[in-house]
């Protein structure tokens, strides 16, 4: 990492997306480093979860730490008790601190009032332990990543964001199809085409999900509305309901195309009924594979390499 935190993609160091998959590779083949012996990890989740919670609490208890749950009833993050404050008590007791919360800017005063490594279990600006699981079950199935291309259909998210960073760092291309006022956040874009111009990857936008998935060798896609966006609901279902994945625009793909969701899913919406259980679906190698990849960004904050 290039410093103390996991807050993004962008917190990798040099070459980071390959070195930490190779490890996730590594672990998941049942090399699991007993690098948290002795420590003791704190959850604090403002929102509710279950691949992240379990993949977290089994990995940890995997490599020897020892886990504590902290829910918002509990805590009451910036309401309760300031940011800050919370911070710099755990700092006293445990020895790293997994936040999943609405806003990335919780994240931010955790990690400015804490010398602990602070990892990021999802905001609404991303989702990077997401993006690395994915990116190892894209190496499981298609061998590596370079020169793949991912066609990314729906919201510009905090998913999607994750995915167009991790991509060009990959060395993949990247295709978002999304309505004109749902896509990436202009700083998510900006970073993202700097890297994709340094490793002469394609990153590139459309609003027509039919042209995204040409040629794609991954499909991908996310709920269209996220925790937190329960308000705008009907407005999104109308807004996006020309954005499903469905086994006619999958045809677009490449031969041998995987098809991947972080879930959970809302089948009838952003997918079919059956995309799930496609022949082409990875999505339950995808939860797993956050198990491993988790454990390779613990690793690695914890100095085991």
């Amino acid at each position: 990492m290039r410093n103390k935190d996991f807050l993004s993609i962008l917190d990798l160091d040099e070459g980071g997306i390959d070195g930490i998959i190779q490890m996730a590779d590594k672990i998941k083949k049942g090399e699991t480093p007993q690098a948290l012996a002795g420590k003791t990890i704190a959850l604090l989740f403002e929102k509710p979860s279950l691949r992240t919670r379990v993949s977290f609490e089994v990995g940890v208890k995997q490599m020897g730490g020892t886990c504590i749950f902290l829910s918002n009833s509990e805590i009451g993050l910036g309401v309760r008790e300031p940011e800050s404050d919370v911070a710099r008590i755990l700092d006293r007791l445990v020895d790293c601190i997994i936040a999943r919360v609405f806003s990335h800017r919780s994240l931010e005063l955790l990690s400015e009032n804490t010398s602990l490594p602070v990892v990021n279990a999802l905001s609404d600006r991303a989702h990077p332990c997401q993006a690395l699981g994915d990116c190892l079950t894209i190496f499981e199935h298609k061998g590596g990543m370079q020169g793949l291309k991912m066609a990314f259909i729906g919201d510009g998210n905090n998913i999607a964001g994750s995915l167009a960073l991790a991509c060009s760092y990959a060395g993949m291309d990247f295709t978002i199809a999304s309505p004109e006022n749902y896509q990436l956040t202009s700083s998510v874009w900006k970073s993202a085409d700097s890297i994709s111009k340094e490793r002469e990857t394609k990153l590139s936008w459309t609003s027509d999900p039919q042209e995204a998935v040409q040629g794609a060798d991954v499909i991908y896609t996310d709920v269209w509305v996220s925790m937190g966006d329960e308000k705008e609901k009907k407005e999104r279902l109308s807004i996006f309901s020309s954005y499903q994945v469905n086994e006619i625009l999958v045809e677009g793909a490449n031969n041998g195309f995987i098809f991947m969701h972080d879930m959970p899913a809302h089948r009838g919406e952003e997918i079919s009924e059956h995309m799930l259980d496609h022949p082409n679906s990875v999505v339950y190698d995808q939860a797993e594979n956050r198990l491993h990849a988790q454990k390779a960004v613990l690793a690695d904050l914890f100095g085991y390499r």
